[in-house]
């Protein structure tokens, strides 16, 4: 079915669904290295006005990958909730964006529709919103997960505790740690990219960090982000394995590029749940995404990068995530060429993600060789923290040594926090407290004891 929109006498044909929601995204340069962009602003615009005026029912009746040859298309049609969809499906596109910059569209609205919405409905939405109104409607969804903390309550924000080592030096590993912990970062996640899949090797690092938690009675989650096939083989020794990582994309292609398939998440989270370790919630997957997966590993099947960003936060709601963010400028300049479009990227993802249901967080990152700078990293984490976001990155000094690209820092958790008047989870808040970390107002005190006893104790 082709969708048409004139400007100025100049008629825009846009021969399918796929081919409007390609035209219609922002600029960025994953699109254009595919060929899917939109060749003009005035095309993109013509896009965009003639995306607005698509029904959403479009979207539930037109598969933009084959239902037949895609596992993702299949498990988006088949487990969306079909009588919450009915609530909408009067809208169009347009009028879903109005309904949702409504007061009608409150936290408990939101909550309730999640489950309704498929991924390219999310992300045609999102294509014609300015800024401010993926914030608002990020900051009104409240997306709570819960393991030894809570996580995405309003009021409070959380990080992912990142201390990784180019050589996996478990004295390296331990002083990073501590550093984060006394700078009050950790509550979401203690989370190790591991130098090397060796299996030997991770399972030394979940016992490090397994150890450390008892001893100090942390209220903590960690994980290990190895392979799902090795967290499967650590599993099966009763290794101490808090979260299941896993990075995933929006088709079955990229997916099996990663070397992943819904089957095989499937059985790790079955396998996780087994260990008993979150019976609460059974909130046991830790879900890493990034615009230009499918694209980088040529299985975007002609879909633009943010659609197929969404489409992955279809596979992370199937398995009922503790953790997910998108590692929103860490592919590189190819697919986000600077602070403009890394800045736009990390907003939209933020915002499909929470209207999906998702416990969203963010790594807040470029690489060294994209068109950005610290500045522009510090105006989207100001921008995501208004808008809700559950958690970022907490890396020492900002410099990841081991994946070479810049993130957030431990100070920079402090600057959110104190800009939004949030604090971190309520179990580790209380923690901090407790261990003299910081004071009644949860603002960090100059020395405390535990700093020695960590120090003596672990290096």
């Amino acid at each position: 079915m082709a969708y048409r929109c004139t400007i100025r006498n100049n008629n825009y044909v846009f021969e399918d669904l796929k081919t409007v929601l390609a035209k219609a995204s922002p600029m960025r340069s994953g699109d254009v290295m595919a060929g899917i962009a939109a060749s003009s602003y005035e095309e993109r615009v013509a896009a965009q006005m003639a995306l607005a005026d698509i029904p959403l029912k479009d979207f539930i009746q037109t598969d933009i990958i084959d239902y037949d040859s895609d596992e993702v298309t299949r498990l988006i049609m088949d487990n969306y909730d079909k009588l919450v969809f009915q609530q909408l499906s009067h809208h169009t596109v347009g009028s879903f964006r109005d309904w949702l910059l409504s007061e009608a569209a409150n936290t408990e609205t939101l909550t309730s529709i999640a489950k309704g919405l498929v991924p390219e409905i999310v992300a045609a939405v999102s294509k014609i919103m300015r800024n401010q109104d993926l914030i608002t409607v990020a900051q009104n969804c409240e997306v709570v997960s819960r393991f030894r903390t809570t996580i995405g309550l309003k009021g409070h924000l959380s990080t992912r505790l990142q201390p990784n080592h180019p050589f996996d030096d478990e004295k390296g590993i331990m002083a990073s740690i501590i550093d984060g912990l006394l700078l009050g970062n950790g509550d979401a996640v203690i989370g190790i990219n591991p130098a090397t899949d060796n299996p030997e090797k991770v399972a030394h690092l979940l016992m490090l960090l397994d150890e450390l938690r008892i001893q100090f009675k942390i209220p903590m989650q960690s994980c290990v982000l190895s392979h799902v096939t090795t967290t499967l083989q650590l599993i099966e020794q009763k290794a101490p394995v808090d979260l299941v990582f896993q990075s995933i994309a929006g088709t079955q292609k990229a997916n099996a590029s990663f070397g992943i398939s819904l089957s095989l998440l499937k059985e790790a989270y079955e396998a996780a749940i087994s260990l008993n370790r979150n019976s609460a919630s059974n909130q046991i997957m830790y879900f890493e995404t990034g615009q230009g997966a499918a694209l980088s590993s040529n299985a975007n099947e002609g879909v633009d990068q943010q659609t197929c960003e969404a489409r992955a936060y279809a596979v992370a709601r199937h398995f009922n995530p503790f953790l997910v963010n998108s590692v929103v400028g860490f592919i590189g300049p190819e697919y986000l060429y600077d602070g403009k479009q890394i800045i736009r990227a990390g907003l939209e993802d933020h915002f499909c993600g929470k209207l999906m249901g998702l416990p969203m967080g963010m790594d807040v990152c470029c690489t060294s060789h994209a068109e950005s700078d610290q500045d522009d990293m510090d105006s989207l984490l100001t921008l995501l923290s208004v808008a809700g976001c559950n958690f970022f990155m907490g890396v020492p000094g900002a410099d990841d040594i081991m994946l070479h690209y810049q993130s957030t820092s431990f100070h920079d958790a402090l600057y959110a926090r104190k800009i939004t008047n949030k604090k971190p989870a309520p179990e580790f808040a209380s923690w901090l407290y407790q261990e003299g970390i910081t004071d009644t107002e949860g603002l960090l005190l100059p020395t405390n004891e535990l700093k020695t006893i960590l120090l003596n104790s672990t290096l």
